[in-house]
């Protein structure tokens, strides 16, 4: 199959590397970053000079930028450039209700598509361990499952178009909530003297493990904005009060890849404009 990336930062470049590994699709990227893309070039990856010529060539083509924005833009430009029929998976998180959007720019433009998000980050995609959650007709995801297989340890499909990225919305809000209760769990024992990367250790022996927990060093916290609001715009449009939720979209922005650092492996931690050592142990 002949398959074009496009958006070629970390996740895409990973995830593009893998399905070239397989060896049985010929692989075409682009980026509006020229130099993004020459790792993959330099490992034998086909160069696009547009969408346009992507579209010309693509069987299925795997769109991995940042926002619903640029998923729109680019489904625009591919619909209007006409082709042979082909498959557009969107691996970007967005709303559900932009899958629908796409769908109906690309309607008559040759183009089938699915809701092709991805969970475990960019450690996941570097290790072609990632977990692709579809939306979309069954026959598209059976069509788009062995590139996708290329980079995931499973490809699930949730239901139709949209499904995949309702499931990652809810991944993405319990991730959030697990980095705000385990940040506020651990900070009590560190506040008590307990070493925490030793306690946490521990807790994932415990009843009270999460994935964010074991996976925490690589957690960069970059999209807990854009996850959030998704999360409580759905919220909002479904009439459901989600209070938590409301206080996790606030906490989880004051969390840094160093806060984190600092509380499993510091002798203290920040939190709410606060700096917290060891007190006595509790009596």
């Amino acid at each position: 199959m002949e398959v074009g990336f496009v958006g070629i930062g970390a996740m895409g470049e990973a995830m593009a590397g893998h399905v070239m590994a397989r060896g049985q699709d010929t692989v075409t990227v682009f980026d509006v970053r020229s130099e993004a893309a020459a790792p993959l070039i330099t490992r034998g990856a086909r160069s696009a000079a547009n969408l346009t010529e992507m579209r010309a060539h693509a069987e299925m083509i795997v769109i991995m930028v940042v926002d619903d924005g640029q998923v729109v833009d680019i489904a625009r430009t591919l619909a209007a450039a006409g082709g042979r029929n082909a498959l557009l998976a969107i691996a970007s998180t967005v709303h559900p209700r932009t899958m629908h959007a796409v769908a109906d720019i690309v309607a008559d433009g040759g183009l089938d598509v699915i809701d092709a998000p991805v969970c475990f980050g960019l450690k996941g995609a570097r290790d072609g361990k990632l977990a692709t959650l579809c939306g979309g007709e069954a026959a598209h995801v059976e069509r788009a499952r062995p590139v996708l297989e290329a980079f995931s340890r499973a490809v699930h499909h949730l239901g139709p178009l949209g499904s995949g990225q309702l499931a990652k919305t809810v991944n993405n809000m319990l991730h959030w909530a697990h980095c705000v209760s385990n940040y506020e769990a651990l900070l009590l024992a560190k506040r008590y003297g307990l070493d925490a990367q030793k306690l946490r250790e521990v807790l994932l022996e415990c009843p009270a493990t999460n994935g964010t927990l074991e996976m925490w060093d690589d957690t960069r916290f970059t999209w807990p904005q854009k996850d959030m609001n998704i999360a409580l715009a759905l919220a909002q449009e479904g009439e459901l009060p989600l209070p938590l939720f409301g206080q996790i979209d606030q906490l989880v922005r004051l969390l840094t890849p160093e806060a984190v650092e600092e509380l499993l492996y510091g002798k203290a931690a920040d939190y709410l404009g606060q700096h917290y050592g060891a007190a006595d142990a509790p009596r």
